[in-house]
């Protein structure tokens, strides 16, 4: 299945469903390439991306935040699965190097005493 073309947002209808269309397919598309186990679940569902996004937009109101619209989607193809978010802010504009987490070294005294 071409993936690419099944999350067009052409012939999607539907004023909320039109407005998230796109970042939903990104989003969508990203997950499938993290995990091909989502991107089978998707091409084996037999769900069109166009309920996909009506199931995200049922019971919206005024808003709906990225969070909440990529949980539901993904919830929609893979009941039990859950998106973790990782969000930072940087404020000297150093974003673009990682920061390197050195794992503690652990050392038992008695590795330490030759007894």
């Amino acid at each position: 299945m071409d993936l690419e073309k099944y999350f067009s947002a052409a012939g999607i209808t539907g004023k909320v469903q039109k407005a998230i269309a796109a970042d939903t397919a990104k989003a969508l598309l990203s997950f499938c390439g993290q995990e091909p186990e989502f991107a089978q679940a998707i091409e084996q569902s037999g769900k069109s991306f166009q309920a996909c996004l009506d199931h995200v937009a049922k019971g919206v109101g005024t808003s709906l935040s990225d969070f909440q619209a990529y949980s539901k989607a993904v919830e929609f193809y893979f009941p039990g699965a859950k998106v973790i978010f990782q969000m930072r802010i940087d404020l000297v504009g150093n974003a673009d190097k990682p920061e390197e987490h050195v794992k503690p070294l652990t050392v038992s005294f008695d590795s330490l005493l030759d007894f």
